[in-house]
């Protein structure tokens, strides 16, 4: 009989691209080498548009651990994914959180898109600019090395704010999503006080 490798990815309602977030496999001896971000530079737009580079950079700030809650954790990897259509994507992962950071330069209003993002998506106000918070799952596969079929289900809840650049919402946004390893709903107390560092440390950001 094969072993079966899992995997969660990660498929949000207006973000192209497939996040593979981790394996389970034989136990290894190798020590984890420290999480670091890709290198990369920010094209030269106006308002500037961030690489994934950044964005992990920004994310995997010193204080994340505290801000989520879990202060003697460490992050296991780090990383971005440039992305289609104008939405590059950054991300660390800990032993607790899963952390995405990713900036849409599609010209979609955050207010026109709550009828995407299901029927439970609240409209919120942060930082002085409109938001919407929602809610999500990633996707669970499992993959049999003996060659079979692969399966596929709903993996652990993931909870999303969508965030616009600048106050008089003028088409482009900031989405960050955050999960829990164990399956458990994330607190979004928890996601709003990781938004309320980051955010306005984004290139392009404007203040309300």
């Amino acid at each position: 009989m094969g072993q079966v490798v899992a995997a969660l990815i990660l498929v949000p309602a207006l973000c192209v691209g497939l996040w593979a977030l981790g394996e389970t496999g034989t136990p290894t001896s190798v020590p984890t080498p420290a999480a670091a971000c890709p290198e990369g530079k920010p094209a030269r737009t106006d308002p500037p548009r961030v690489s994934e580079a950044q964005l992990c950079d920004l994310l995997k700030r010193p204080d994340l651990a505290q801000l989520l809650g879990t202060p003697s954790e460490t992050p296991k990897s780090a990383g971005g994914r440039d992305g289609s259509i104008g939405r590059p994507s950054g991300r660390v992962d800990f032993e607790t959180y899963t952390v995405t950071l990713s900036a849409g330069y599609d010209g979609l209003p955050v207010t026109e898109s709550v009828a995407f993002l299901g029927k439970d998506a609240q409209e919120r106000t942060v930082l002085g600019h409109p938001a919407v918070l929602s809610s999500d799952y990633t996707l669970s596969i499992s993959f049999r090395l003996d060659g079979s079929d692969a399966t596929s289900g709903p993996g652990v809840p993931v909870r999303t704010l969508t965030v616009a650049r600048d106050p008089k919402d003028g088409g482009d946004s900031f989405e960050l999503s955050l999960w829990r390893a164990n399956g458990g709903v994330p607190d979004d107390a928890v996601l709003l006080r990781v938004a309320e560092k980051v955010l306005p440390t984004i290139p392009g950001w404007e203040a309300a």
